[in-house]
């Protein structure tokens, strides 16, 4: 499931200004497809442009490649979410709803509120080709689902609401974050509410 920071990955260009690739529903990977070096190169190439964002999510649309694969790597605040690696993932449970302030990449200078749901189980695949299943709430169910949606060709701000300038000094660490040469989930604090950018 994991990712070994030793191994050299190429930082990819992240797409912007609403690519239509980011519009498309990705498609679901083959497992054969992992036994191919390109496609572990691949994974090793969205880790290292997470990484150098520097972000904590990652999603194959965002780098240019419609398939269902997405990273997230929580290790820094949340141990038991260290680097991980999603195929063809499935929510299989979902219970709650929380609401956080949100940017993104391919909407720069601006936040918005979206609301998710605060716990979610999502199953999948992990590098090897391993069927394995996490659950969680906070931060990582709300990483699990902002990426879900960029395989799914959705975008922050088709689901937000009060879309504006980023304009107070947190809004604007928010969009900066998102700006700053990441297509990654960011994370940032607004009060008692988690920030977002992607």
């Amino acid at each position: 499931m994991g990712y070994d920071r030793r191994i050299m990955g190429y930082v990819r260009k992240i797409l912007t200004d609403n690519h239509p690739t980011l519009r498309k529903v990705a498609k679901k990977v083959q497992l054969k497809q992992l036994a191919d070096p390109l496609f572990q190169q691949l994974i090793d190439d969205m880790f290292a442009t997470m990484y150098d964002a520097p972000g904590i999510g990652l999603a194959a649309p965002q780098i240019h490649v419609s398939q269902r694969i997405f990273v997230i790597d929580l290790a820094d605040d949340e141990p038991d979410h260290g680097p991980l690696v999603m195929i063809n993932p499935v929510f299989t449970d979902t219970a709650g709803s929380v609401e956080a302030t949100e940017g993104c990449l391919s909407v720069p200078g601006y936040v918005g509120e979206v609301t998710r749901y605060e716990q979610v189980t999502c199953t999948g695949f992990d590098r090897f080709g391993k069927k394995f299943t996490v659950s969680g709430d906070g931060l990582f169910a709300r990483c699990l689902q902002h990426e879900m949606d960029h395989l799914n060709g959705i975008l922050y701000v088709d689901t937000a609401k009060n879309i504006r300038p980023a304009e107070t000094a947190e809004e604007q660490a928010v969009a900066e974050a998102a700006q700053s040469g990441g297509g990654s989930l960011q994370a940032a604090e607004l009060g008692n509410v988690g920030a977002l950018s992607h």
